[in-house]
């Protein structure tokens, strides 16, 4: 399915366009608990478990990495982890994971985006989760004059945040459909979205030094889209915790890093080397190197294929 759309800026330095995100590494005050919820309520399988760390997937790949910190807090008004977007293969995926979530009696938020289909929940430590589909047969969303406009298939005008048409989502299923079966092993990271504490230096960041293209900003809802090859974002940045929220102590909870994976080596190497011109300081670990953007969000540079 093509969701590739026109970027608002790019340039001969864009990332490579195969660039997509591959894992959310989150601290947590309770493993256990995280662990039995991501299986329960989302689908993930549980990959791996040592030493107060844990890796959960779907397929032969970690989507989320949990790492246990008994002692750390919750912290707000700062930047950090807004929400990360799990991406379903199709409708009918996302209806047995909505329909999941109904029948556990979660809350949760079906939301139509017209050429997405969403639910939006936090887990039980407060991280956000988006789960999605794409749905571009039913039109389009773009920003525009610092708005953001979405269009539906026939024309006419959405504010994108309809209510989501849930008896038509779950007409999908059949009465002989588990909902206590794993999520599919086509599901992975779809975006993350980011509280940032300055547009201006986020956008510097990813799309200059980075080279993700820039999709959109909509200035009236303090918010901007950066994506690889014309998606319609793989990472969101807001200013939704305040202009120049400061960043979180290290004992917080929540977000650790989010990965970008890059498809290979070379395309890693040409990233790498407009870092080093612009003389970011990275840390070499066992998963990737590690960087922090201007609002120190964790990013993690790997390639698929080394």
């Amino acid at each position: 399915m093509d969701t590739s759309r026109r970027p608002l800026a790019s340039d001969a330095s864009s990332i490579h366009p195969d660039t997509r995100i591959g894992h959310v590494s989150l601290a947590v005050a309770n493993l256990e608990n995280q662990i039995a919820f991501y299986q329960q309520a989302i689908g993930l399988r549980l990959r791996w478990r040592e030493n107060g760390q844990a890796g959960l997937g779907a397929g032969e790949a970690d989507l989320l990495r949990l790492v246990e910190k008994p002692v750390a807090s919750r912290y707000h008004r700062v930047t950090g982890l807004y929400h990360f977007a799990i991406l379903f293969p199709n409708r009918r995926e996302l209806a047995r994971a909505v329909a999941r979530l109904f029948a556990l009696g979660y809350p949760n938020y079906p939301t139509d985006h017209i050429m997405t289909k969403s639910t939006y929940l936090d887990d039980p430590e407060g991280n956000g989760i988006e789960l999605y589909a794409e749905s571009p047969e039913d039109g389009s969303w773009s920003m525009s004059h610092g708005q953001f406009i979405a269009r539906r298939a026939d024309g006419t005008l959405s504010d994108g945040r309809e209510p989501l048409d849930l008896p038509t989502l779950f007409s999908l299923l059949d009465q002989q459909d588990r909902l206590d079966v794993p999520a599919p092993p086509q599901t992975r990271l779809g975006h993350v979205h980011l509280h940032v504490h300055n547009l201006d230096e986020a956008l510097e960041f990813y799309h200059r030094l980075l080279g993700f293209d820039v999709m959109g900003v909509a200035s009236m809802y303090h918010m901007a889209f950066v994506s690889a090859g014309g998606y319609h974002h793989h990472i969101g940045l807001n200013t939704w915790q305040g202009e120049g929220a400061p960043p979180p102590p290290p004992d917080a909870l929540g977000l650790r890093h989010f990965s970008i994976e890059l498809p290979h080596r070379q395309a890693l190497d040409e990233t790498l080397a407009r870092l080093d011109a612009a003389r970011l300081p990275l840390q070499e670990t066992e998963h990737g190197l590690l960087l922090y953007d201007p609002s120190r969000n964790g990013v993690l540079l790997t390639a698929r294929e080394i």
